[in-house]
């Protein structure tokens, strides 16, 4: 076996140090371009982590990533090429022989190839008939689900078993089917319809008698998830029980897949990287594998709307700020305050919708818990925004004597507290009516606590001001 260059071996050494993906890439292309390296590249495939060569791989350009492409060990290319994010796994297929992108699609694991093959340009169902018939199938059928249910991130290369088997049986039989299978630590027991009517684990069928019955020894009444459920329930029911893989079923509990942890975490991923993006004022939808690779029409697509629509919500904090114009005149130190209020009630709002979001994405709390949550964060609101109200008055009293500091504490007191509850509310409200509670973006939380802060801060001062200037 060649030796490998001294930068590849240092990607090889397990170490504290991550991938460098960009350096490897940047060795793959020097060696592309001689026999000597291209040897040393096929070594380097053959050992390395299939994720990490992928990561690797996704650095090059369309033209390298498929000069590389015969360099990777057959035995480890659809491993390889189903790491790749799906837009570069489609571009290598299109430039590939069809011979060897059917060797590819049928060595891919069946929930990869399904994507893979959706991926494809619209003339994909003239490879169908070179695939053989169980993969033809199969591919139809993972294909045929809607991108967010269960059905379109699961797996058909499962372990089952009948019943009747003995251990001794049953562990011979999951031996057999290894190595077409995703998994064998947990084998599904199924009934001659195919019904899911249990579930046992390999440690349990070696620990066993081998004279006893599989039917005696598996958990009747498994979890499982219906294949038209949302993906995101599927990955949350994974997260919450431990699973190792969730079988799938249909609406006759037939056993039709299972979904594994690994592509649970990648759906639990996917759902927190959008709702980060709606956090943050974006739109949700198609968004590239990698932040650097989007292209600035994309990222102007995603971000104008709200930014627009916040411009013309701000219109409303001008108006209120010309409706107090004589007051504001009569007293310039209010100006000097105004910022900082508004921004504290904006900052506050944010604190509460963040975790509020995040509690409400990950179940921790339901839409019947809005009435406990509002009694918990007025007391926090409001002992947040008497500890603020304190910290401004002194600043209040030294920049516009006991008048305006009293004016502004007050102030202080309300914004955060309205800013608070506007924040924690928003995103109930938005689950009600069946929409994202990542909706409620910082963004939009600010403007309006923006906006609600001015009036406040302006109908305080002038109930006070006048009052206290008359005696």
């Amino acid at each position: 076996m060649p030796e490998l260059d001294d930068e590849l071996a240092v990607a090889l050494r397990h170490s504290d140090e991550p991938f460098d993906a960009q350096a490897a890439a940047e060795v793959i292309r020097n060696d592309l371009g001689s026999e000597t390296g291209r040897s040393v590249l096929h070594s380097w495939f053959e050992q390395a982590p299939a994720v990490d060569v992928a990561d690797a791989l996704d650095e090059l350009s369309d033209d390298e990533l498929h000069a590389a492409l015969p360099l990777i060990p057959a035995k480890v290319q659809p491993d390889v090429v189903g790491y790749l994010p799906l837009h570069r796994q489609a571009e290598l297929a299109a430039r590939m022989p069809q011979a060897a992108l059917i060797t590819l699609l049928e060595n891919m694991s069946s929930d990869e190839r399904a994507d893979l093959f959706n991926a494809l340009p619209e003339d994909r169902e003239m490879l169908l008939p070179a695939l053989a018939q169980a993969e033809r199938e199969d591919i139809r059928r993972l294909a045929s689900y809607a991108e967010d249910s269960a059905g379109a991130i699961m797996n058909s290369q499962y372990a089952t078993l009948t019943p009747e088997l003995t251990a001794g049986q049953a562990i011979e039989e999951l031996r057999r089917i290894a190595p077409d299978r995703e998994t064998i630590y947990n084998a599904y027991v199924i009934n001659d319809q195919r019904e899911l009517i249990g579930v046992t684990t390999l440690r349990r069928l070696i620990l066993a008698q081998p004279g006893r019955r599989v039917g005696d020894m598996m958990e009747t009444k498994p979890i499982s998830v219906r294949v038209d459920e949302d993906r995101e329930a599927a990955a949350a029911k994974i997260a919450r029980y431990d699973f190792i893989a969730l079988p799938v079923v249909d609406a006759q509990h037939r056993m039709v897949g299972i979904i594994t942890a690994d592509d649970a975490m990648d759906v639990l991923a996917d759902a927190a990287t959008e709702d980060f993006q709606k956090s943050g004022g974006s739109l949700g939808g198609d968004w590239p594998t990698r932040m650097k690779d989007a292209t600035v029409r994309l990222l102007y697509q995603k971000r104008v709307f709200w930014l627009i629509l916040l411009v013309f919500a701000n219109i409303f904090s001008g108006a209120g700020i010309a409706y107090f114009e004589d007051l504001i005149t009569a007293n310039v130190a209010l100006v000097f305050f105004l910022p900082l209020l508004i921004d504290s009630g904006g900052n506050a709002g944010s604190q509460s919708s963040t975790l509020m979001v995040r509690a409400l994405a990950t179940g921790d709390v339901q839409m019947r818990d809005w009435a406990g949550m509002l009694g918990r964060e007025l007391a926090v609101a409001f002992l947040l925004g008497l500890t603020m109200a304190l910290a401004v008055s002194g600043v209040g009293l030294l920049r516009g004597g006991p008048a305006i500091a009293l004016v502004v504490a007050l102030t202080m007191l309300v914004v955060v507290i309205v800013g608070s509850l506007i924040g924690m509310l928003l995103p109930f409200l938005l689950s009600h009516f069946k929409a994202d509670p990542a909706a409620a973006s910082s963004p939009l939380i600010t403007t309006i606590a923006d906006g609600s802060g001015i009036l406040i801060y302006f109908a305080i001062a002038s109930a006070i001001l006048p009052a206290l200037a008359a005696r």
